[in-house]
């Protein structure tokens, strides 16, 4: 007797991935220096491709340019100050951030939401237990080609579990060494490149005319920025041919279409005068959503919104934010998750209230031009190395930014690749008085206490009205709105108001 088994047609193309996934790209020390933000020179088709298919946001800050400080806000919705990473995390520097910010940590969070989550790149936190992963790729953080192709699998898995991917470069951060080739004396440094135009692994590498660069108004128009922002410009290059082989792995997937794709930076470029300072260009930040879920696309968006933003956002997206509590859904507390950890020290707690973001959540103005966000933005910074200690605190309501310079009397501390850049070098030797940018060598370095700025008319903060009586009432509006962010969220800088 025989057995008529039915015959089953084969189906090649179901997929059984999850939907909700999440890509967040974030870059190491990149300014909107892209197409898409109107940039004139930039390689960026692979990201102008996510601006006109999502939402771009023309003012979106980072709180703090520092890179461990940076991305602690990132990863927990929480302003650095009160998150405990005052500065930066690697080696003797030692910072980290409370260990009660577990209850809010980005991927401690959506892993209880039932996501599968993943690290590739940069990482720059600590502690390890507060911002866990589940999974840790290995790829080379200055080829992000490479770095996609190697996240492949962990996108591409049939798993009922949405993912959620952590894309962090270390492009266009400065390293590498100098470009000895320069003809001049300050040679300019690579920003990641290799020497002698090779290229990386896969890469189409992308060189630039450092004569047809534009200068951006913070920096001295030199033959020596012009060859550092060169070399800059081509590192940039280099990170969207990376995002355009994620692109390509979730379409050939079935996966774009399921998937959030958010692109930033930590924190603007790697030059005095940007990284490391509460200026426009230290903040400002290139960020891009691109939604598959919201049928509004190429969408220009002119509400402000902050990295602290970050955190609440794709937890909303996951479906797991208590909006009016502003804390994930499945919250668990921090005392009960450290209760049969016996190693974690007692001292290391923070004793703050870990139990809501300072953020708020993007995703219901996505494909809304005119939609508002934050009526009025901080920023923080404290340490970037060890070694320099410069506590900076800024308002701004999208007219007026101030700026407290808590430490003023003290000169203002270079990280030390900006210090040895042949763009600073270059005018520190021309003396005081040289211009670096719009200010000069000597005023960068000495600073007043208050600086208040029209950032309508003074995008550049070129003008500080803080000790022109005619503004008076407005400094102290400002200050008013100063102290009471720091009293909400537990600034232990708060006291220097009082004491000095």
């Amino acid at each position: 007797m025989r057995i008529l088994i039915p015959l089953i047609p084969l189906l090649t193309s179901i997929s059984y991935a999850a939907e909700r996934n999440i890509i967040f790209i974030v870059t190491d020390d990149q300014s909107p220096t892209l197409g898409c933000y109107g940039d004139p020179v930039a390689s960026s088709p692979a990201v102008d491709s996510l601006a006109q298919d999502g939402t771009l946001f023309k003012r979106a800050y980072a709180t703090t340019a520092s890179c461990s400080a940076s991305r602690s806000v990132i990863l927990s919705g929480l302003h650095n100050h009160f998150n405990g990473q005052f500065g930066h995390q690697h080696a003797y520097h030692k910072f980290a951030s409370f260990h009660n910010v577990v209850a809010l940590s980005l991927p401690r969070v959506l892993s209880n939401a039932g996501y599968r989550t993943g690290q590739i790149g940069k990482y720059h936190v600590a502690p390890e237990e507060v911002y866990r992963f589940d999974t840790y790729l290995k790829g080379n953080a200055r080829n992000a080609k490479q770095m996609a192709s190697v996240a492949k699998d962990f996108i591409t898995t049939d798993d009922e579990k949405p993912f959620f991917l952590y894309f962090a470069t270390s492009d266009p951060h400065r390293g590498g060494g100098d470009d000895a080739s320069y003809p001049g004396k300050h040679k300019p440094n690579f920003f990641g490149n290799l020497p002698n135009k090779a290229a990386y692994e896969g890469v189409d590498e992308v060189f630039f005319d450092p004569n047809k660069i534009p200068v951006p108004p913070f920096l001295p128009d030199t033959p020596e920025s012009r060859s550092e922002l060169a070399h800059y410009y081509q590192s940039c290059a280099r990170i969207d041919q990376g995002v355009a082989e994620l692109i390509k792995i979730l379409k050939e997937s079935d996966l774009y279409d399921k998937t959030l794709i958010v692109f930033t930076s930590d924190h603007g470029m790697a030059f005095a005068g940007a990284k490391t300072t509460v200026f426009e260009a230290g903040l400002h930040v290139p960020f891009i959503v691109r939604n598959p879920y919201e049928k509004k696309r190429g969408i220009e968006s002119d509400a402000m919104i902050s990295h602290a933003d970050i955190t609440p956002s794709l937890v909303d997206f996951a479906q797991a934010l208590d909006r009016e509590k502003n804390q994930p859904k499945n919250f668990v507390k921090a005392d009960a998750y450290w209760k049969n950890k016996d190693y974690v020290a007692k001292d290391n707690r923070g004793h703050r209230p870990y139990t809501s973001y300072h953020g708020n959540s993007w995703i219901p103005i996505l494909g809304k031009a005119n939609a508002s966000h934050h009526k009025t933005m901080f920023a923080s910074h404290t340490f970037h190395e060890i070694t320099m200690y410069y506590p900076m605190r800024t308002v701004w309501d999208g007219k007026y930014k101030l700026i407290w310079n808590i430490a003023s009397g003290l000169p203002y501390p270079f990280a030390s690749d900006l210090w040895a850049s042949s763009t600073w070098q270059a005018q520190l030797e021309k003396g005081d008085d040289a211009f670096y940018g719009y200010m000069s060598v000597g005023s960068y370095v000495d600073r007043p206490a208050f600086e208040l700025y029209n950032v309508t008319e003074n995008r550049y903060e070129e003008v500080n009205l803080a000790s022109n009586p005619e503004y008076s009432k407005i400094l102290e509006s400002m200050k008013a709105k100063l102290k009471a962010f720091q009293q909400a969220t537990n600034d232990p800088w708060i006291s220097k108001w009082e004491y000095e």
